[in-house]
């Protein structure tokens, strides 16, 4: 019994040595070059983004941004529909990676946005694009007000970039340059999270979504406060890494919770062994 509880404490240490070691490889850092001074990204994270601005939806529609702030987070990309390369990848890319999401909902648990920064798209265009994405969202129901993509004059995009930081430059018709992130916004319409890149890791679009609800969406709650102490989100790296120092914890308290059920159920054993023994005289 002794050598049995030896082995089981050494294999439980060397699970708690190797989870503190695993993070150090999550942390890897990445550094994009800016090629246009004018064109980038000012991060003003707890920003509140302007929701009485008023825009046209994809059908034509008058909307201001406070229609889509209804309770949950909000996604929100800056694009442009005419754009030939990069834009069209993105929304691919954004498409994929919300069938990947797991446990998390466009149609329950958040929503998504798009505004282009062209002043001259048209209604027809925005329309193209936006029925070429939502097609590639399987039982995507109510798509038109669940990931709307919007038009605006150019008071209002300026008006809106400027708040989020968000600086690009037209080149010529049809053609700008422009970081490529995703805004992550708080059910109030506050800036929680930028995110960098044309594609993004689902597990990354997750945990900025229950961040920025305050872990208030989704199946379990407790699971979401769990998975929001043990990651963090590295602003070098630009992508959500394990706090090891977090994760140490939690499962040192799980060790110390198997260790104390096994010597519980030792020693309840022991108790039952000895008063079993035959007695003398």
């Amino acid at each position: 019994m002794k050598d049995r509880l030896l082995i089981t404490v050494s294999l439980l240490a060397l699970f708690l040595c190797s989870t503190a070691l695993f993070p150090l490889s999550l942390t890897a850092h990445t550094l994009g070059d800016e090629s246009l001074p004018n064109v980038g990204v000012e991060e003003k994270l707890g920003t509140q983004v302007p929701l009485d601005l008023s825009f046209t939806d994809q059908d034509g529609k008058a909307v201001r941004l406070r229609d889509y702030f209804t309770g949950g987070p909000v996604l929100f990309s800056l694009n442009y529909y005419s754009c030939p390369t990069l834009c069209p990848v993105v929304f691919h890319n954004l498409a994929a990676e919300i069938n990947s999401i797991k446990g998390l909902s466009p149609e329950r648990d958040y929503r998504l946005i798009t505004l282009s920064i062209d002043t001259e798209e048209t209604f027809a265009r925005a329309k193209v694009k936006a029925m070429e994405t939502w097609r590639m969202i399987p039982g995507f129901s109510d798509p038109g007000k669940r990931w709307p993509f919007l038009l605006g004059s150019e008071r209002e995009i300026v008006t809106l970039t400027n708040a989020v930081g968000f600086r690009y430059s037209r080149l010529g018709k049809n053609n700008f340059a422009h970081p490529s992130i995703l805004l992550v916004l708080t059910p109030e319409g506050k800036v929680a999270r930028y995110l960098y890149g044309i594609e993004q890791r689902p597990s990354d679009l997750k945990l900025a979504l229950m961040e920025a609800a305050g872990g208030k969406i989704g199946g379990s709650r407790f699971l979401n406060q769990v998975l929001l102490y043990c990651f963090h989100y590295d602003p070098v790296g630009k992508k959500y890494a394990v706090t090891a120092i977090n994760l140490m914890k939690i499962t040192g308290g799980v060790v110390l919770l198997m260790l104390g059920i096994l010597l519980a159920l030792l020693w309840r054993r022991e108790g039952k062994g000895g008063q079993g023994a035959p007695g003398k005289g």
